[in-house]
């Protein structure tokens, strides 16, 4: 392998994949893929190896990130007492968010999603995967070290494991329970990582239903210059 130093650290050279004959449809493809992917609420219990979710997070986790500093961490439960306790502190914080919290605007717009506080997906898929962002880092004198920017690269790595998930034939929710922290203390984690995305993981349930929704057109979204 060929090697090359910068800045006194080694570098490789980068091999492309090999090119794809056809470039538009190809690219077509993936598109029509990938709008089928559906936030979904109705879960099935069948089970799934912890070996799928291990390559899925693995997936994740190729992600781009601020100074390559990864800092992420996927936490994988299957664990039913645990589900149940997450379920019902989730569950806890939405109630108070959808009687108290929430606008009168904000309920409006939820209205064609069909939401409440009511989470049974949380103890009904087979896998909950709890991602946290490392706000921080130890240096070797135990000093914080600020990381470089955390929700950017975590938002990424997450955006990778929907993909992934999808191209599984498998379904996921991002489910944001608003304020997240009964996740740090559930599942032990340490002061530098912060609740960021409590997604469920699973098959679709044999009669599952989601809304009938649009997406923008490319001309809403897209700008060329």
């Amino acid at each position: 392998m060929e090697r090359k130093d910068i800045n006194g650290h080694p570098f490789v050279r980068y091999h492309s994949a090999n090119s794809t004959p056809n470039i538009e449809e190809a690219s077509l493809h993936i598109a029509e893929e990938l709008s089928k992917r559906r936030s979904l609420r109705d879960f099935s219990d069948r089970p799934i190896p912890k070996q799928v979710i291990e390559n899925l997070i693995q997936t994740a986790g190729t992600a781009p990130s601020g100074a390559h500093q990864q800092p992420w961490t996927f936490v994988a439960v299957q664990d039913k007492q645990l589900k149940a306790k997450i379920r019902e502190a989730a569950e806890q914080e939405e109630k108070l968010s959808y009687n108290q919290r929430m606008s009168e605007q904000w309920l409006d717009d939820l209205k064609p999603l069909g939401t409440d506080w009511q989470k049974p997906f949380l103890t009904t898929a087979p896998w909950l995967i709890v991602v946290f962002r490392q706000v921080w880092r130890e240096g070797n004198q135990g000093e914080k070290i600020p990381n470089y920017y955390v929700q950017e690269s975590v938002g990424l790595a997450c955006g990778f494991l929907l993909a992934a998930i999808h191209r599984l034939g498998l379904v996921a929710l991002t489910h944001t329970p608003s304020p997240m922290g009964f996740l740090t203390e559930l599942l032990e984690r340490p002061a530098n990582e912060k609740p960021f995305l409590l997604i469920p993981v699973g098959y679709a349930a044999e009669e599952a239903w989601v809304p009938d929704l649009k997406r923008k057109a490319l001309d809403e979204i897209m700008v060329v210059k």
